[in-house]
């Protein structure tokens, strides 16, 4: 046994069970190999028929005009860009799993971070096709792409956020792909190994891009990790602080506050970790992964949860304080009058958004709370639905009572075209999920060995044993044996 690297035994093993690399292998493999079950089946099929409503609902869109959702003149901004906001943030926590908690060496990353990272790229996805709907004529989306072309002077307006959307979200979103990807390479090489049929082990072949497994394969891989997780690591503060600005930038009271790119960044962390929990959760029931995704991987991001959910509750007081204290007339109005107002026709979706982002996840300060897998389930879908309810008041309430009273008293609510769009991202997103979870290990198999010698639950165990042994008898049985 090798001591040369010992970790607490105050720190709860990373995996449950008495486990070998070749048991972790099974476990972790075998869903990928076997038949799919009938719950894999259904949840498949209604993610299909959920992403055709949406097909449907766009196809409406693009036939008789953005006429088909309920947008006037003064909400031009209504559920669409809410969800493009909601999904930006949802994407934010898979790299900050994989990379942030990478660079600063948090071992319980590895039962969760293969997941995370394809939310990310999913959530992206989804997010990618609200602006480009939203412009009516999609046939024109290119031309948000600076290229050298022929129409004279007419050229993209770098000054404007919504390019540097573009930008962001693609650069994001380009890497965020290439992080998850060279994370399978080493996975997907040994599916190859144990493929039973020809056309199994040429697909996982050219996938695994001929990984033998090598020191120097190994070496190349891990240097390849640390370089992503460097560049994602700025592109997770950056992508949502450009998001941000789209509201930043404007003049329209409720938008115009500076306190918007840290407060978006700690609200797209916090629904990301509850996106990330409520398949976590899924999951380890779906393919028996409880050994994996255990106990300590649900708390530790339940205590992320109650921080960042704090976060976002001082951010909501700041914003009110500098409303009142900025002595803007407008500002003020749009704060007491159209959000704190419960009389006001939107105040009841500013105080459920307080209730589900504020109050609810300080429960999570009971660690038996936290470690109860029903109620953290529950939870993660509180927190998603309120935080997009907290980018439904910052576009529908800042909007709908504008500079010109005449506009008042148009009420903005969404057309079943909108709700179908929304409902076919979830399609979109379920389908793409489901599809991965049936080909791709959900679970990193090789970090998960990498931990397995000193965070396993049969290591700490021995790990006690030595400890409580005779000083005599360690020194005979480890460091001659050793030598």
């Amino acid at each position: 046994m090798s001591l040369l690297k010992y970790e607490s035994q105050l720190r709860e093993p990373l995996v449950d069970g008495e486990k070998t690399y070749h048991q972790v292998t099974e476990d972790i493999i075998r869903p990928i190999e076997a038949k799919p079950s009938r719950l894999w089946y259904v949840g498949f099929y209604i993610s299909v028929a959920l992403l055709m409503f949406g097909v449907y609902s766009i196809y409406r869109e693009v036939t008789y005009g953005i006429g088909q959702w309920n947008l006037n003149k003064t909400i031009g901004w209504g559920w669409d860009i809410t969800n493009f906001v909601w999904w930006v943030g949802i994407g934010h926590a898979g790299t900050l799993i994989s990379a942030i908690l990478l660079l600063f060496r948090q071992g319980w990353r590895t039962g969760v971070n293969r997941a995370a990272e394809a939310m990310t790229i999913f959530a992206v996805m989804c997010a990618g096709q609200f602006p480009i709907w939203h412009m009516g004529r999609v046939w024109m989306a290119f031309f948000v792409l600076p290229y050298p072309n022929t129409r004279g002077p007419l050229w993209v307006n770098f000054n404007s956020p919504l390019l540097w959307d573009v930008f962001a979200i693609s650069t994001y979103f380009t890497v965020s792909l290439l992080f998850w990807y060279s994370g399978l390479i080493p996975d997907m090489a040994t599916i190859r190994d144990r493929a039973k049929t020809k056309t199994r082990k040429l697909l996982y072949g050219i996938a695994s891009f001929g990984w033998s497994g090598s020191t120097k394969h190994w070496q190349r891989h891990e240097s390849l990790s640390l370089v992503l997780a460097g560049l994602s690591t700025p592109l997770v503060l950056s992508v949502h602080t450009i998001v941000s600005f789209d509201f930043a930038t404007s003049v329209i009271p409720g938008w115009h506050t500076t306190i918007f790119p840290p407060y978006f960044v700690a609200g797209a962390i916090f629904s990301g970790f509850a996106m990330v929990q409520t398949l976590m959760i899924v999951l380890r029931k779906v393919f028996y992964l409880n050994d994996y995704i255990t106990l300590g991987h649900i708390e530790a991001m339940n205590k992320v949860i109650v921080l960042t959910g704090s976060i976002v509750g001082i951010a909501y007081l700041t914003e009110l304080f500098v409303a009142w204290y900025g002595q803007n007339p407008y500002e003020w109005w749009a704060f007491s009058q159209n959000r704190v107002n419960i009389n006001s026709p939107y105040g009841w979706s500013y105080w459920l958004m307080m209730f589900c982002n504020v109050v609810s996840p300080q429960v999570f300060w009971s660690r038996k709370l936290r470690r109860n897998i029903p109620f953290t389930f529950f939870m993660s879908i509180i927190v998603n639905i309120g935080m997009w309810y907290e980018r439904f008041v910052i576009i529908v309430t800042s909007t709908y009572r504008d500079y010109l009273p005449s506009s008042w008293s148009t009420y903005y609510s969404p057309s079943p075209y909108e709700i179908g769009f929304y409902l076919g991202t979830f399609g979109l997103f379920f389908t793409c999920f489901f599809l991965f979870a049936k080909y791709f290990p959900v679970i990193a198999v090789a970090e998960i060995k990498y931990v397995l010698k000193t965070s396993g639950e049969n290591y700490k165990r021995k790990m006690t044993d030595i400890e409580k042994a005779d000083a005599e008898k360690f020194y005979h049985d480890e460091v001659e044996h050793a030598h």
